[in-house]
């Protein structure tokens, strides 16, 4: 099944979960197991990096409700993987937007507590929105999420190009 994207509207794409540390993330991955869809996981540069999403065909009806079950996912972890968890440097619920032309304005509210939640967890919340000019020519996408090795560099390098650019403002 595909669905639909209107190319004119802001839309809500998912949540990813992204992890950066200084250990290895396959454990961590692994104790998740079917229940995310790994969209990359290894090594990012000197660390080595995650990046989730929630597991099946079917998209989040909003960015709370992924929040939600991913901050879930992640207080029923294993000891072990919850050590490497608690250890990692990087631990955000990326919401993804893809922007468009209309409505004018769009809100993709968060409950407080699930904000509660992510800041028990010690991660943040994070916005990223897709220019509506860089839209595909499809106006599909599949039913899953796009789990191709071009797709996975693409992730990664975006997620390196926000962590350099938050690194040289601070410098």
């Amino acid at each position: 099944m595909v669905n639909s994207i209107d190319e004119e509207e802001t839309t809500l794409l998912n949540v990813d979960l992204d992890i950066i540390s200084k250990s290895r993330l396959e454990p961590l991955v692994a104790a998740f197991g079917s229940k995310v869809s790994v969209l990359y996981v290894g090594p990012e540069r000197s660390r080595y990096g995650a990046h989730l999403e929630l597991g099946g065909a079917r998209f989040p009806r909003s960015a709370d409700t992924a929040i939600e079950a991913l901050a879930a996912l992640v207080s029923h972890l294993p000891r072990p993987a919850r050590k490497l968890w608690d250890q990692a440097r990087v631990k955000d619920f990326n919401i993804g937007i893809q922007g468009g032309f209309r409505p004018h304005c769009s809100e993709f509210p968060l409950n407080a507590e699930t904000l509660r939640a992510v800041a028990r967890l010690g991660a943040r919340v994070v916005v990223t929105v897709y220019s509506a000019h860089e839209m595909s020519n499809a106006g599909t996408r599949p039913s899953g999420p796009d789990t191709s090795a071009p797709a996975a560099q693409q992730r990664v390098a975006t997620a390196a190009r926000r962590r350099s650019k938050r690194g040289a403002a601070r410098n």
